[in-house]
């Protein structure tokens, strides 16, 4: 198919650092024979930067090195010139105090790479769960071509005959390991057998909703977010993404062309219909915003009345990302929703989304199900408000107890992770299963970086009595492969004296999911008092990426990005000296 090349290669960015004939140029070009290119290799040949987030702790991209290889294929296949830069790696369990911290910084990275450099086009490769929007956000804010290579999900899990899924059998087996109905040879054959392969958790966590994301915001090619990271088609779609990249670079195809608000309106409906991470929330706002979009809390909530959960995945459901992709697939759900997206907004393939879903079909309606016959008639995700959350909190109703959505209790309050570790055990404790258990101090600068406490553990006692599930609200995030009756993203959080910093243990609060609240039954007057005696706590970080990050990181309902990476101001291209 003939190339809309709209560039000639003297237009090309890169042509800036290798085509004068200078003294600087001639520094450029001597380094390339340094490394063993011939001017054959890069001469009139748009340059693409591989972004890899490879590490050999980045236990989610462990096949990265080898996947690059592929996206290389692709790239000098289609006459463009690759160089693989390695960009930092994001890997959840692993990163303290959290990735959600260093997703900014990953962002700060990506763009100016892509800006410091003589590069026209781009290759994001991330898969685990801040990578995408880091990444993504990063390329926004520069502007240049860009396409995304989803890692994939790994392979489900085994044990005893029973199917694993990430994270959250996990928690499961965690609790009846914690209530002693199994043994720790048992939940060492769990360990052992939950992460088979490379890849993404291959639940609907936030990894597998933030590349689905990414799909229908037209960044990758069609169904790349959904095929499982060992996959022969897995390798074969890298190798697509490198040829495509080059022809969108002489086509001049960038983000602004692909990020509509439109496309950011078809992202949400989907985040509905998958019932995926709340984590998502945050990020679609980050997103939105490095394009100059505001997207308020209350558009989640308008959409998700109009949109039924469609996908059946745990930890809502019952499936698997290998079920989900065999089943058809995330573009095959997008056909099941054609009447309900935008068909015509314009994706990385240089087509809209319409054209590039429409031979897609569903194989298996138990895992993806008709419009007609939805798990809920509305999106797992709402939003709350009320005295406790003036700037709003999220729940996932998708992975939470129906009998606990109207609910009234005693809070218990925790000053901190630390504090909840020590006494949530203690046979002392006073709790019972219609409790409220409290976290604060766990927002984007308690945490620090919002990290995922927001499904507290039951106590030790209960579990004993049989209880799997109460209330339990946070200022924190919770993993996407987590369920459970919880609150999250408390704004604004109670580091900073949000209202959650003034709830005292004994306080009454209720919640209601129909209504949209979450109130702690106190006064306005009481409220007030107890503020007059709140005191602010003392910063954590005295230097370095840290104190940037107290400094400027937003709220959650702003995205918890930068108050100075916000919005699409242009920046000034470097000049060749």
């Amino acid at each position: 198919m003939p190339i809309n090349k709209i560039k000639e290669a003297t237009q090309l960015r890169s042509h800036r650092w290798f085509g004068p004939e200078s003294l600087r140029a001639f520094g450029h070009r001597s380094r390339a024979l340094q490394m063993g290119f011939s001017r054959r290799d890069y001469e009139g040949k748009p340059v693409i930067a591989i972004l890899n987030t490879w590490s050999e702790l980045s236990h989610c991209h462990s096949h990265f090195r080898e996947r690059a290889q592929d996206v290389k294929r692709g790239i000098w296949q289609a006459g463009g010139f690759p160089v693989e830069i390695p960009v930092m790696s994001l890997a959840e369990v692993y990163q303290k105090p959290s990735t959600m911290m260093y997703r900014n910084l990953l962002s700060m990275e990506t763009e100016e790479i892509l800006r410091s450099y003589p590069i026209d086009g781009c290759v994001l490769m991330g898969g685990c769960d801040k990578t995408p929007p880091g990444l993504l956000m990063g390329a926004l804010s520069m502007g240049l071509p860009t396409i995304f290579v989803p890692a994939g999900p790994m392979l489900r899990g085994n044990w005893h005959g029973k199917t694993l899924g990430s994270g959250s059998d996990v928690w499961k087996y965690w609790d009846e390991l914690r209530a002693g109905n199994i043994t720790k040879e048992d939940w060492h054959d769990i360990e052992e057998g939950i992460a088979r392969s490379a890849g993404t958790c291959m639940t609907m966590g936030t990894a597998s909703t933030m590349t689905g994301i990414l799909e229908t915001l037209g960044f990758t090619l069609p169904n790349a977010s959904t095929i499982p990271a060992p996959d022969s088609n897995h390798p074969r779609m890298a190798s697509d993404s490198g040829r495509r990249i080059v022809e969108m670079v002489w086509e001049d195809l960038t983000p602004k062309n692909i990020l509509t608000w439109t496309s950011i309106e078809n992202a949400i409906r989907v985040l509905m219909a998958l019932g995926g991470s709340t984590n998502a929330l945050i990020h679609l706002i980050a997103i939105a915003k490095r394009a100059g979009f505001e997207l308020p809390l209350e558009l989640f909530e308008k959409i998700g009345k109009t949109t039924p959960y469609l996908v059946n995945m745990r930890p809502a459901g019952k499936y698997l990302m290998e079920d989900f992709h065999y089943a058809g697939g995330l573009a095959a759900l997008l056909q099941v929703m054609r009447p309900l997206l935008n068909i015509e907004a314009m994706t990385c393939t240089g087509k809209s989304l319409g054209e590039n879903i429409k031979r897609f079909k569903v194989f298996n309606n138990d895992v993806i199900k008709p419009l007609d016959e939805p798990i809920l008639a509305e999106g797992g995700l709402i939003i709350l408000k009320g005295n406790l959350a003036p700037n709003g909190a999220v729940i996932k109703t998708s992975a939470a107890s129906a009998s606990l959505l109207k609910h009234k209790g005693k809070a218990i309050v925790f000053e901190n992770y630390s504090d909840m570790e020590r006494r949530l055990d203690d046979p002392e404790l006073d709790v019972e299963p219609s409790s409220i258990l409290v976290l604060r101090n766990s927002g984007p600068q308690g945490g620090p970086g919002m990290p995922e406490w927001g499904m507290l553990p039951i106590p030790k006692k209960l579990l004993k009595q049989g209880v799997r599930d109460m209330v339990r609200i946070s200022d924190a995030r919770m993993s996407g492969t987590s369920y459970g009756t919880c609150v999250l993203h408390v704004s604004p959080e109670s580091w900073i004296g949000g209202p959650l910093a003034l709830v005292k243990s004994g306080d009454i609060i209720e919640l209601d999911a129909k209504k949209r609240e979450i109130n702690v039954l106190i006064s306005h007057a009481e409220l007030d008092k107890r503020r007059t005696v709140w005191r602010p706590q003392i910063k954590k970080f005295p230097r370095g990426y840290g104190q940037l990050f107290s400094q400027h990181v937003q709220q959650a309902h702003e995205g918890c990005d930068f108050d100075f990476l916000s919005g699409n101001a242009a920046v000034d291209e470097p000049e060749i000296h």
